[in-house]
């Protein structure tokens, strides 16, 4: 193998710091919204998409593939994401370049906010800011979290990390997968997804956790929720579109559901006139839950032992099922 490979990385002016790379790539920067992204890609050895979002990759990817006769330097693509969905295009799939992604990276992130939502929710936090705002005194009721019942819904590295910390709450934690097995802590049940409507209405707090796949689309239908119990929460911080999100916002107006909170959509960013926004219930931030300071020294750590094992042919971690879309291990 090449002891400095050529390193692409799709990044815009704000991230990432490169130097560490340098060390042991030779590294091109290029931004998303670059022309030259077919080119660059057929002069690169292996390539990290530093958001997954870059509008033109597939075509551009394309363009290459038929330019160079299938890309043939290419051996290794890496996202920053934990959810690989935006690269599963045909194109790629059919490439025999490895496709890893960042699992474990964002995990102890996202479950720190997973849990800020849940409790901002129960504490009734964005009516006090509401009130502060308006300079108003006007005390009431909140609600615990202990001795509830949660259920994860993707009990997968993002999943677990979440359940542990509900559990160290005092929640009775419980999981779904898409292969049911044993349930290990801190999990006391792991469930199939096929029976999520007729279990999830025994759960105050619902969290969605699971990646985009083609299993996972739509996943939390109508009809899940319309089997939800009023007094719960739900967090969503997995993909937009695992979530029926016109029957959640329904739910919500409606007071069938106490309050949300919603990190992903469907459509990203959120338009301006969503009625999202306006939803007095509903907590709404803009894909950010896994995005703390640390992460970028977690996912530069990531990127240094992936090309330590690049270079040296070793078996890269963190490689996506192209079956399942997404990294099983």
């Amino acid at each position: 193998m090449t002891d400095r490979p050529d390193l692409l990385v799709i990044a815009d002016a704000a991230d990432p710091e490169l130097d560490a790379l340098a060390s042991r790539a030779q590294v091109r920067r290029l931004h998303p919204a670059s022309n030259g992204l077919a080119a660059a890609l057929a002069e690169a050895d292996a390539v990290v998409v530093w958001n997954c979002v870059v509008p033109g990759f597939e075509a551009s990817f394309d363009e290459a593939l038929a330019a160079t006769g299938g890309l043939p330097r290419l051996r290794w693509v890496h996202t920053t994401s934990a959810g690989p969905d935006r690269l599963l295009f045909p194109g790629l799939l059919g490439h025999p370049a490895t496709l890893t992604c960042s699992r474990g990276v964002l995990d102890v992130d996202m479950a720190e906010y997973v849990l800020t939502c849940v409790l901002a929710l129960l504490k009734d936090v964005p009516a006090t800011v509401r009130l502060q705002g308006a300079s108003r005194w006007r005390h009431r009721r909140t609600r615990s979290l202990a001795g509830t019942r949660g259920l994860v819904v993707g009990a997968g590295s993002i999943g677990t990390a979440t359940g542990r910390l509900l559990d160290a709450m005092g929640v009775s934690v419980d999981g779904v997968v898409r292969e049911p097995r044993p349930a290990a802590a801190p999990f006391g049940a792991l469930h199939a997804p096929g029976d999520l409507a007729s279990i999830v209405g025994e759960y105050d707090v619902v969290v969605v956790t699971a990646p985009l796949t083609t299993a996972t689309e739509g996943l939390v239908s109508a009809e899940v929720i319309a089997a939800m119990k009023p007094s719960a929460v739900f967090v969503n911080v997995g993909r937009g579109p695992v979530v029926d999100e016109e029957a959640l916002l329904t739910a919500v107006k409606r007071g069938r559901l106490s309050g949300v909170a919603l990190d992903v959509f469907t459509v990203e960013p959120l338009p301006a006139d969503s009625p999202w926004w306006d939803e007095p219930r509903a907590i709404v931030s803009p894909h950010l839950a896994g995005d703390s300071e640390d992460f970028l020294l977690r996912l530069q750590g990531l990127l240094l032992e992936q090309l330590q094992r690049f270079t040296a042919g070793e078996e890269l971690l963190h490689v996506v099922d192209a079956e399942h879309g997404y990294a099983t291990s």
